[in-house]
């Protein structure tokens, strides 16, 4: 049987729109049910969605509740979160964000620069000497901790996010991680520098793991996988538009080339999903906003079911998915 791995990218509340979309055409056209993944690595909101097909919830159901629509009788894990009151936020401007001061770098973050400097990386660095968010992501995830067990879901679902001290990527639930309850790692993982406070865990805070990537997909290169499949809601062809959400377009399709990249050196098949032009002019650029998450499902619907019906595509998908079955 073939061994899939299932990478969440981030991109906020109209991310999981994305994951939701892409995740229906799977589950509708090919028969794939993204609960049976044998590994699933997410990432800020790729952790939400992880963490919710974990607990059991359907392709079909997640996009429901994403848009607040009537879910099927037998979800229990989404009706309790809709019941849940979730504090409003404010638009997210990331030039705003740009413009708060900076804390000089900790002797942590310079001596990782020093010792280890290709696996350093600047920006991530740079993000995580931001003044730390008014927003408390863990009251976004009240209704999670209510839901969530003892123990680390199953089968592997690995969460990464930064910690603040030195930059560095750690992958909450891979053996020899830091132990952490699932939803103060899901909320370390969603903690968007400037805009949410550092989760603490331990002895140490933590911030969203986009901030290294945003898909973080190679992590899963040495996990003797057969196929992964990448949905990535913050990359996909930007053109040379200008702005930030272009440029951070650009810097996230360059980091997730290189990912897939290195689980295809490995022997790792691969299927990636990223919004195209039509997906992006929906998503907008307040990845917070829930006011079209219904047309982003529809958009990433359509365009990710064209995608996955040219036939490369659908015959990687097919050959997951008959021999899981058999």
């Amino acid at each position: 049987m073939e061994r899939v791995g299932l990478v969440l990218g981030g991109g906020g509340v109209v991310g999981q729109a994305y994951h939701a979309g892409v995740l229906a055409v799977l589950q509708h056209d090919f028969g794939f049910d993204a609960r049976g993944a044998d590994m699933i690595v997410g990432t800020s909101a790729g952790s939400i969605t992880g963490t919710l097909l974990r607990l059991g919830v359907s392709a079909e159901d997640l996009a429901a509740w994403t848009v607040k629509a009537p879910l099927s009788g037998d979800d229990d894990v989404l009706r309790q979160m809709a019941e849940a009151r979730v504090p409003e936020l404010a638009p997210f401007r990331p030039l705003e964000l740009l413009r708060r001061p900076l804390r000089p770098p900790g002797r942590h973050m310079v001596a990782r620069a020093l010792t280890r400097p290709l696996q350093f990386r600047p920006m991530a660095a740079g993000m995580a000497l931001m003044a730390p968010g008014r927003h408390d992501i863990l009251e976004q995830l009240a209704a999670l901790r209510e839901l969530e067990r003892p123990e680390w879901p199953e089968p592997d679902l690995w969460i990464c996010a930064v910690r603040r001290r030195d930059g560095r990527r750690v992958v909450f639930g891979r053996r020899g991680s830091p132990e952490a309850p699932i939803h103060r790692a899901v909320g370390a993982s969603c903690a968007v520098p400037g805009y949410f406070a550092p989760v603490q865990i331990g002895r140490h805070s933590y911030i969203d793991g986009g901030v290294h990537s945003s898909t973080n997909a190679a992590v899963l290169r040495w996990q003797e996988l057969d196929v992964v499949i990448v949905i990535a809601p913050m990359s996909g062809p930007a053109g040379w538009r200008p702005g930030f959400f272009p440029a951070a377009r650009r810097y996230s399709e360059r980091l997730l080339q290189r990912e897939v990249r290195a689980l295809q050196a490995a022997g790792i098949r691969t299927v990636v999903f990223t919004p195209g032009r039509g997906e992006q002019q929906v998503m907008g650029t307040d990845m917070m906003s829930r006011r079209r998450l219904d047309e982003v499902i529809q958009q990433s619907f359509l365009a990710a079911g064209a995608h996955a019906a040219t036939p490369e595509v659908a015959e990687l998908i097919r050959a997951v998915t008959d021999g899981r079955a058999r």
